[in-house]
């Protein structure tokens, strides 16, 4: 057991940010959020699952919609609250511990904001190990948890819970309220005990995002190069140098669907790599030849100051990295890579692993 104090949720802010590949809502909403409730309840429990007793209570905690919309749209941190204890009111049961729904941004932090308000300990897992876009593509649905029973709530005080027939259902109803709702809404959805939890979750992802944003930190407080402590951290491989010179952006159907186009610098002077996204990053090629693509990690770093820049921040003119980091093992199986490949997105393209294309293969 973790007892996460301030510190650890501003390097978590960043490692997530980076594990989110581009989506999962802006960190710093979320980090703020945290913060005040450290500084009111003091630090929060993190737990390893194997920690966790198997006929615990989990019910993992988040927020959902369109990234772009919860810059303008800030939250009180009462609506993920509000969400958690409606879906425990219908279960009839209180939880032994909450956990993110995703390893990205603002949903990285909310959890603690929930663990906070109702003495539970965070775990130390989630469902997808980075961000991606819509409610099935967690670790959980492969292994046949429900995402039904939900709850959702606003912030003007509305609550809905679901009942669904499966996961994709869930996603669909899901959205469209999401949209009425102005276009985020905050979940709490995926209840599970804890020996289900244990066997479906992808395991130590908010722990790696710490270690992800101290190295970083460390790194430049010691003056080496903070994007080989990137690297290192994150398994990740540099695949492209270059300046933002064109961003096309649009919400639609309740995401964030674009792309970015990335004008080679240095090494990849001559050469334009094109990165779309749906909220998340999906695909990344360059001059027509895919350098990467889901579910591998596609991180857009700042150049300067080698921090993760969010979909919803591109903007023309950044000196940016990208970085592909690899998924987890989970995502690499055939009932993952239906879930989540290429294919799903509408991408007519066979997934290849980062370290295979990095290696030349």
């Amino acid at each position: 057991m973790l007892r996460v104090k301030r510190q650890d949720i501003e390097d978590l802010a960043v490692g997530a940010a980076i594990l989110g590949t581009g989506g999962g809502g802006d960190p710093y909403i979320g980090k703020l959020m945290a913060h005040q409730v450290i500084e009111r309840k003091g630090p929060i429990e993190l737990l390893d699952p194997a920690e966790i007793d198997d006929e615990a209570l989990v019910i993992p905690s988040a927020a959902m919609g369109t990234p772009t919309v919860l810059i303008e749209k800030v939250p009180s941190g009462d609506e993920a609250i509000k969400a958690f204890e409606l879906l425990q009111k219908y279960l009839n049961k209180k939880a032994t511990c909450t956990c993110p729904i995703e390893a990205g941004g603002v949903n990285s932090t909310i959890p603690f904001v929930v663990a906070g308000a109702m003495n539970i300990p965070v775990v130390d897992a989630d469902g997808m190990g980075r961000a991606f876009p819509e409610l099935q593509m967690v670790s959980f649905t492969i292994y046949g948890v429900k995402a039904s029973p939900m709850a959702m709530a606003d912030e003007k005080g509305n609550g809905v819970l679901f009942e669904t027939i499966d996961n994709l259902w869930t996603e669909k109803i899901a959205r469209v309220t999401t949209i009425k709702m102005g276009g985020t809404a905050w979940i709490a959805l995926y209840a599970c005990n804890g020996n289900k939890f244990k066997e479906s979750s992808i395991c130590r992802t908010v722990s790696k995002g710490i270690e992800i944003g101290r190295s970083l930190r460390e790194a430049k407080a010691r003056g080496v190069n903070q994007l080989d402590a990137l690297l290192d951290s994150t398994s990740g491989h540099l695949i492209f140098r270059g300046k933002i010179v064109g961003v096309e952006r649009a919400n639609i159907g309740g995401f964030a669907r674009g792309e970015a186009t990335i004008q080679g610098l240095d090494d990849y002077k001559g050469q334009t790599m094109t990165i779309r996204f749906q909220n998340e990053n999906l695909v990344a090629e360059v001059d027509g030849r895919i350098i990467a693509s889901v579910p591998d990690l596609i991180c857009i770093i700042d150049s300067e100051t080698i921090k993760p820049i969010t979909t919803e921040r591109l903007r023309y003119g950044y000196r940016v990295l990208v970085v592909a980091c690899p998924c987890s093992e989970k995502w690499r199986s055939s009932e993952g890579l239906k879930l989540v490949g290429p294919k799903y997105f509408g991408y007519d393209i066979e997934y290849q692993p980062i370290e295979k294309i990095a290696r030349g293969g």
